[in-house]
Parts: C-alpha cells; structure tokens; sequence
C-alpha cells in the first residue's frame, strides 16, 4: 500500500497552523508542522517532504527567505512550495521568481487550498516519476556499455593475433579484410569507452588523479603522435609552446583531451594548417588549436558540447568527444571554448583549454 504523502506546513501563528493541519489530514496526507524558517529548513534538509506550505510573513526569515534557501540546496528531490499569504498579488509573484510553485490568498478556503494541494501533488510524482525512469535508462545503458567492451576487446586481440600470423599464414586479400574489421572494431570499442566514461563522470563515480604536469611537454607528446596524420593530409601541424607552464592534472584524461581537440582540427580541416599555442596569462594557462577549415556555424556552437552533438559535416564521430571533454576540463577547473568566425570568412575554428595553473 503506498504511503500518504507527507506535508509540511510552516506558519508562526497557532491558529492558521491547526486550521490547515485539520484540512488536510481529513484527507489522509501526513502532516508536519513548523513555527519558523530555521526549523523548517532543518526538517527539509533530514527527511525532505513531497510538499512544503509556507506563510510569507514570519518572523526572523520570512517565506521568501526560506523559498531562496529551499531552492538553492541543489542535492534535493524536486519539492513544489506553495506560499500561504495576506499580501497582495506583487508580492506573491515576488515569491514565484524567488522559485514557489503556485500561491494561496487568506482567508483560507478549504476546496482551493485541497485543490492546489492535488495539483502540485501530481507536478511532484510526475518529476519523480520521469527522475526514476531517467535514471533506469542511464543505468541499462552504462550497464550495456560496460557489457559491450569485453568481447569487443577480445575480438580486437583475435584479430592481432589473425593479423600476426599466430594462427597460421594468410592470404595479402585475408589480412586486408582483417585490417577493415580491425579498424571498425577499433572505433567501436573507442566510442564504447567514451561513451562509459561520460557515464562515470555524469554520475561522479569517475575519479582523477591530479599530479603536477608540464604542459608544454604534455602538448608536444600530442603534436608529435599526430604528425602522422597531418603529413597523410598535406597539413602543416605545428606548435608555438611557452616554457614551464605546469598545471595540477589527471596526464591521461588531459592527453584525451587534447587528442580529441587536436584530432578534431586535423579531421575537419582539407588544406592548410594547424596550429597548437600555449599561453601563460596571470594565474591561468591558455591553450588554443586553430585550424583553416570549413568552421562552425554560430547557430551550432552553442550546442557544441553536448552529448551526441555533431556539426553539419559529412565526417563520422560519436558526437562524444567534446562533451567528454568538456567534463573532463570541468573537472580540472577549467573550462573550455570555440570561436569560429563567419563561415564565408573561412578562417576556420580555435578551440581555447583555460586551466589553472600551480603557483610557485
């Protein structure tokens, strides 16, 4: 059987606290009540209930306070607020923008105060209802995804062992298909991690491990693995580093980082060049990779960070990496950025990494 829904009621005056208190438990709902602000806050923070009904005029912190302050505790479920008040509707409004969801005039009337009390009642389970399936779809699929990765692993070592000749010689026609399907495994077990990993970091459940890191050398080790593919394009990658910047950083999820970043440009860039800087400004490093391709268009740039977001191109990707990497420089406190000029301008696109730096 499910429980009654539990109701507190804030209000410094006796009677109007057991005149609603008497409405509403002839309903069947459980009935908490406070006298002020601080206790009730106390009450939210222990054991939150599914609705709070709040008298605007109390001593010491009034309604308004107590609304600012439900809603700034940001690891709460959702609790709808409904403000009780003698003032007129300017003030009742001044309580929505502060975050109530709806307001009730005194004298009270027992059928609109029932009333408004079922529907925000209904608002509150909906949320809830939507909150929990959210979260058992996030789990299945990080779950599935975990589940993914270990037969794709084990097919990526089937076929190096394949490739190798481990298992006997093959044909120049058999180990051009190994090579196809070794590639396309590769980039899903790629995308398989990534998308693991943005599941760890959403639910913080991702943990980094922060040392001092040098990351002009950090840079060049990522300039230098992709020279390769620059050289492949005609592309011409090259660096301009300052000396002795060192920030506090997990190596490994900044190498992701850049990897993507710096990858990306080589990707969508056809002729021309890259170019990685390292810039030491006040307590901060600034990071940019600029590339001469097609750019981004202002209308896609502000959704450039979320997940599954790809551009208008015709490359493949996940539309994984900048979400992940925008978690991961948060993580680091920093914060990344894109600039893109007009695309007729066809200047390209620079990506800015700002992280902070260790002070001597």
């Amino acid at each position: 059987m499910k429980s009654p829904d539990r109701l507190l009621i804030v209000d410094d005056v006796p009677d109007n606290l057991f005149l609603v208190r008497t409405i509403l438990e002839e309903e069947g709902y459980e009935i908490i009540t406070s006298s002020n602000g601080h206790d009730a806050l106390k009450i939210i923070e222990s054991k939150p209930p599914d609705l709070v009904l709040l008298d605007v005029m109390m001593p010491l912190m009034d309604g308004y306070e107590v609304t600012r302050r439900i809603r700034a505790m940001k690891d709460l479920p959702f609790i709808p607020i409904l403000l009780i008040t003698a003032y007129d509707r300017a003030n009742a409004v001044k309580g929505l923008d502060l975050g109530a969801d709806e307001f009730i005039r005194k004298p009270i009337e027992a059928d609109e105060l029932l009333a408004r009390v079922r529907s925000l009642l209904r608002l509150k389970h909906s949320i809830a209802e939507r909150d929990r399936i959210d979260r058992q779809r996030q789990d299945f699929v990080s779950r599935l995804t975990h589940d993914l990765r270990t037969p794709l692993v084990a097919a990526d070592r089937m076929l190096g062992l394949l490739q190798d000749g481990v298992l006997g010689e093959i044909s120049p026609e058999i180990r051009e298909a190994l090579t196809i399907m070794g590639r396309s495994n590769h980039n899903l077990l790629e995308m398989v991690n990534k998308l693991l990993d943005v599941y760890r970091y959403e639910s913080g459940s991702k943990t980094i491990n922060l040392q001092p890191l040098d990351l002009k050398e950090l840079l060049n080790q990522v300039v230098q693995e992709l020279k390769p593919i620059a050289i492949s394009k005609n592309l011409e990658l090259t660096a301009d580093l300052d000396n002795m910047v060192t920030v506090k950083g997990d190596r490994l999820e900044l190498l992701r980082v850049f990897n993507n970043l710096i990858g990306n440009a080589l990707k969508f860039t056809e002729s021309g060049s890259v170019h990685v800087s390292l810039k030491l400004e006040e307590s901060e490093a600034i990071i940019a990779i600029a590339d001469t391709g097609a750019g981004i268009s202002p209308e896609e740039q502000p959704f450039l960070f979320q997940r599954f977001r790809q551009g208008n191109h015709q490359k493949q990707g996940s539309g994984l990496g900048l979400y992940l990497s925008h978690y991961i420089i948060n993580a680091h406190n920093g914060k990344i950025l894109v600039k893109s000029p007009n695309l007729d301008s066809q200047q390209g696109s620079t990506f800015f990494v700002h992280l902070p730096t260790i002070t001597s």
